[in-house]
């Protein structure tokens, strides 16, 4: 078995490299996406749960570990974890909401892929599934080598317009906030070693 080869540990998943990495499992990971989440109003209302499933979905689809909980620093900004959020009324004549749910998605999701977006879980799915798509033409057209490089460019080309040269120099917004996430995980475990 290679060295970075992926194991599931029940819920836990552990990267066998001598690299530093998270090793939260998914109820550890969603609490601390609900605490720093800023768009969150009430802790109490949100479904833990649901967020594990979500969380489960995502690592169903095995992105790098670099990406690890995505789906939760994407819901948290589109809505803050609300399953039922409506917004992008400014692009709608009569003010009426385009985006729904807790990726914020516009009616073609449905159509295209048979979910409710409403359906926290049918949601994730389709989101991930939307950007697993979009991994061949980004290798094409980005020509990256490193596999989070590729997981970037494929978010950012799934979630925005379609742009003719490509969305390869792009980052999504939600990277920023995963990226401080993930920052302020390594600060709390390099700490606990400490201890």
């Amino acid at each position: 078995m290679s060295p970075d080869v992926r194991v599931r540990h029940g819920r836990r998943l552990a990267l066998l490299s001598g690299a530093p990495q998270s090793t939260l499992n998914n109820e550890e990971m969603v609490q601390f996406a609900i605490e720093n989440c800023k768009r969150v109003r009430n802790i109490d209302s949100v479904d833990k749960q649901m967020l594990v499933r979500v969380l489960a979905i995502e690592d169903s689809y095995n992105p790098p570990k670099e990406l690890r909980g995505m789906t939760l620093a994407a819901a948290c900004l589109e809505s803050g974890f609300n399953p039922l959020a409506k917004g992008d009324r400014k692009f709608s004549k009569k003010r009426k909401p385009k985006a729904i749910g807790m990726f914020q998605m516009w009616k073609w999701w449905e159509k295209f892929y048979g979910i409710k977006r409403t359906d926290p879980e049918q949601a994730a799915d389709a989101w991930m599934r939307h950007i697993v798509r979009q991994i061949p033409k980004v290798k094409k057209k980005c020509r990256y080598k490193k596999d989070k490089s590729v997981w970037v460019a494929a978010w950012v080309t799934a979630i925005r317009a379609p742009k003719k040269e490509g969305r390869c120099r792009e980052k999504p917004l939600h990277l920023r906030l995963l990226m401080k996430w993930h920052k302020k995980l390594k600060k709390q475990n390099d700490a606990r070693r400490q201890n």
